[in-house]
C-alpha cells in the first residue's frame, strides 16, 4: 500500500486496523488459533492532521456566501458542517423528523459513527438556516439537491466549491471534511477546553482531537501561565 499505492501512513494504519480487528474476532470466536496480523507493524502516523482547515476569516466568508446564496440549502450545509461539526454523512442523512425540543433547547438528533445517536444543540443561526432549508416541510431530508432529492456528498462538495469561489476562499481542494476540521481548530483557537472540544466533535479518543490543534506549540497558551495566575496570592 505504501510502496505501490502510495497511500498515506494514516490510510495504511486505518486499513490494517480493520484487518487486525477481523482476525482478532476470528480468534475470539475460535475460528483461528492466533491472529496473523498480531505482530504486523503499522506505519507511524504524524501527530499533525494532514487536512488543512480554513482560517476564522475564511469560515466567516463561507458563511456569508452561504447566507447570501439563492440556494437555501447552501447556508444550512455550511452551518451544519462548520458550526455543528457534523460529518458529511451525518449532515446529508439528517431528516426533518430528527429536529426536536429538549429541555428548552432546539436540537438535531444525529446518527453518527457506529450507529451512535447524539443530540446536537442548534445555535440560533444554525436553526434559522435549517428552517430556511426545510421551508415548511414536515418530513424528508433537511438538505436537498436542486432536483429535490436528498443531497449526497458529491453534491455537497460541488456546492461548497461553488461557495468557496464566490467567497474568494482559495484552497487546494475544498471538501466537506475541511469544514468539520475548521469546526475543531476554530474552537481550540478560541480557547475552548480540549475535553469540551472532544465532546462536541464526538471523538472517542482525545488524541484524535489533539491532532487538529494547530496551536499546540503556542507558548501564549501554556498552562504554566494559568497555574501561576491561579496561585498569584502565594507568589
Amino acid at each position: 500500500m505504501q510502496e505501490i499505492g502510495r497511500y498515506r501512513p494514516s490510510t495504511v494504519s486505518r486499513r490494517l486496523s480493520v484487518v487486525a480487528g477481523f482476525y482478532r474476532t476470528c480468534v475470539i470466536d475460535g475460528v483461528l488459533v492466533h491472529s496473523p496480523a498480531e505482530y504486523v507493524r503499522r506505519p507511524r502516523v504524524s501527530a499533525e492532521s494532514p487536512t488543512l482547515g480554513l482560517s476564522h476569516l475564511q469560515l466567516e466568508a463561507m458563511l456569508t456566501a452561504g447566507r447570501r446564496s439563492s440556494n437555501v440549502n447552501d447556508f444550512a450545509l455550511v452551518t451544519m458542517l462548520g458550526l455543528l461539526g457534523l460529518r458529511i454523512f451525518e449532515a446529508t442523512g439528517a431528516n426533518i423528523e430528527a429536529l426536536e425540543e429538549v429541555h428548552g433547547h432546539r436540537v438535531l438528533r444525529v446518527l453518527g459513527k457506529g450507529d451512535k445517536v447524539a443530540l446536537v444543540p442548534l445555535p440560533p443561526a444554525v436553526g434559522r438556516a435549517i428552517e430556511r432549508a426545510v421551508d415548511g416541510r414536515l418530513c424528508g431530508p433537511i438538505l436537498r439537491s436542486r432536483t429535490g432529492s436528498r443531497m449526497d456528498r458529491h453534491c455537497a462538495t460541488r456546492r461548497l466549491r461553488a461557495l468557496a469561489r464566490t467567497a474568494g476562499v482559495s484552497t487546494v481542494r475544498m471538501h466537506p471534511h475541511m469544514l468539520r476540521h475548521t469546526f475543531v481548530t476554530t474552537m481550540l483557537d478560541a480557547g475552548v477546553d480540549l475535553r469540551d472540544v472532544q465532546i462536541a466533535a464526538r471523538h472517542a479518543d482525545p488524541r484524535t482531537t489533539m491532532r487538529y490543534d494547530r496551536a499546540r506549540q503556542n507558548l501564549d497558551r501554556h498552562p504554566n501561565y494559568v497555574l501561576a495566575a491561579y496561585m498569584a496570592s502565594g507568589t
